[in-house]
């Protein structure tokens, strides 16, 4: 079946003919105007330049014709390299195309608009990327996979993803390489696990005799990826002679194995990762400067789970990570969700081993969990001081929540609910997502009262512990 309607905007006539065999019904707009008419009495599941448009204008029409449109939005550009496709994507386009492979590209579009991904591409599945193990749905994660997207269809090698330890460097490695060469193999290297003279051995390989242990002829990693990719963990630990050698791979596409002399063509996808800013890294000396310059081309940044454009994705990140733990199978199976309060009290949390420890903290309640939910009480995070911050990225770890405890943002959210529902307990319990047995239990525990009606604050909840202060 085909899809229903598509809007074309622009004069291509190869456009306009590939769009009819893959829609119901094409509209072709010649100018933003006249599209905007069109989608105003329409609903068309794909509206398609057929011609590079500017970022500026892009975004006018996006206001015109409403941001939600923007799911929708395919840009093609020209083939001679001068197109930038990013600023397309963060004005608003959600796929970037390009002339010379059109009619593949707006196919595959159509696949996924056809199984009711409503435009978006096999990253987004309800803010979840199942088939990557990438979860989220904040307007920084969706800006990332964009760029995914954007690099995996392009021609760029080596490419670079940059993020703090526990962001998913090697998630987004594997989704770049599914994206641009699945079925074929992908293989991972930690730089930082290996010495230097095994570091070399691994990924180049060697030669019988190379060396005193060299007792026959090693593969290496290199030439183990043929045509698929290899993911260059942790590159900023490569110790210098091994990135000299690196980089005339980069710029020969061939290399040798140690103690050889045959070159090896290199046609495997580089993807190097780092949690250190190799800028910083380069100018102090401890990363090469031109093997940096060569890796930037298009760095694929990866945002704390502590940002707040992230909070978001919190909450979608536990549930995921309750569904598709293996921790202990049999209770998972019986733990359905993750309480409103749960989450909340998840959210108030400085994630400083961002999503590595959020799945952490989620197994570790499975375990402790004795209902069908997981509650509060079964959270138990510890508190991380600003020396054991990771702040390879240059975070100032003085602004960090320091000595977080849990029992008082549990007594404080309970507080709150209560105060937003004017100490109606059956409300604020829904709103807790809680029975009202339970908040009965926990305002007792944490001894949340109401001030005497004599109070000048009458209404305000107090604890006898010490005064709440309510946001």
């Amino acid at each position: 079946m085909d899809i229903s309607q598509i809007v074309t905007i622009g004069k291509n006539v190869q456009v306009q003919s590939i769009s009819q065999q893959l829609s119901k019904e094409v509209f072709a707009a010649d100018d933003l105007t006249e599209a905007l008419d069109i989608i105003e009495t329409s609903e068309p599941e794909l509206v398609v330049f057929d011609h590079p448009v500017s970022p500026a204008k892009l975004a006018k029409f996006l206001i015109a014709a409403g941001e939600e449109l923007s799911s929708k939005i395919a840009v093609i550009g020209s083939d001679d390299g001068n197109f930038d496709s990013e600023k397309i994507i963060k004005a608003g386009a959600h796929y970037c195309l390009t002339m010379a492979r059109a009619e593949e590209q707006l196919q595959k579009i159509a696949n996924q608009i056809k199984n009711n991904s409503c435009g978006e591409s096999n990253f987004f599945t309800d803010g979840l990327a199942e088939t990557i193990g990438i979860v989220g749905k904040s307007k920084a994660i969706v800006q990332t996979l964009k760029m995914i997207k954007i690099v995996a269809s392009s021609q760029c090698n080596p490419i670079l993803v940059v993020g703090e330890t526990g962001t998913g460097k090697e998630l987004a490695a594997k989704a770049l390489h599914q994206q641009r060469n699945p079925g074929r193999p992908f293989v991972a290297v930690n730089c930082a696990a290996l010495t230097a003279n095994l570091l070399e051995s691994e990924l180049f390989g060697h030669v019988k005799g190379s060396f005193t242990s060299a007792d026959r002829e090693k593969t290496g990693l290199l030439e183990m990826a043929a045509d698929g990719t290899i993911f260059l963990d942790e590159i900023s630990e490569m110790p210098l002679d091994t990135q000299a050698k690196l980089l005339r791979l980069l710029q020969e596409k061939t290399f040798r194995k140690v103690g050889g002399v045959k070159e090896i063509i290199c046609k495997a996808t580089i993807i190097a990762s780092s949690n250190r800013n190799l800028k910083k890294e380069a100018q102090a000396n401890r990363f090469r400067s031109d093997l940096y310059h060569r890796l930037s081309i298009f760095p694929i940044k990866l945002s704390p789970l502590r940002n707040a454009s992230r909070s978001e994705d919190i909450g979608l990140l536990a549930e995921y990570f309750l569904n598709t733990s293996t921790i202990h199978p049999e209770k998972s199976k019986n733990i359905k969700s993750i309480t409103k309060l749960a989450i909340e009290t998840l959210k108030r949390y400085d994630w400083q081993g961002n999503v590595r420890e959020l799945k952490n903290i989620v197994d570790k309640a499975i375990l402790l969990e004795m209902t069908d939910k997981i509650g509060t009480s079964s959270i138990v995070i510890d508190s991380i001081n600003s020396e054991d911050c990771d702040c390879h990225n240059g975070n100032d770890a003085s602004g960090q929540i320091k000595n977080f405890s849990l029992e008082k943002a549990e007594q404080q959210l309970i507080a709150k609910a209560l105060a937003e529902t004017n100490w109606q307990k059956t409300r604020a319990a829904e709103l807790l997502g809680i029975s009202r047995a339970t908040l009965y239990a926990k305002v007792k525990q944490h001894n949340i009262d109401i001030i005497s009606d004599q109070s000048e604050d009458k209404g305000q909840m107090v604890s006898s512990d010490e005064p709440i202060t309510i946001a």
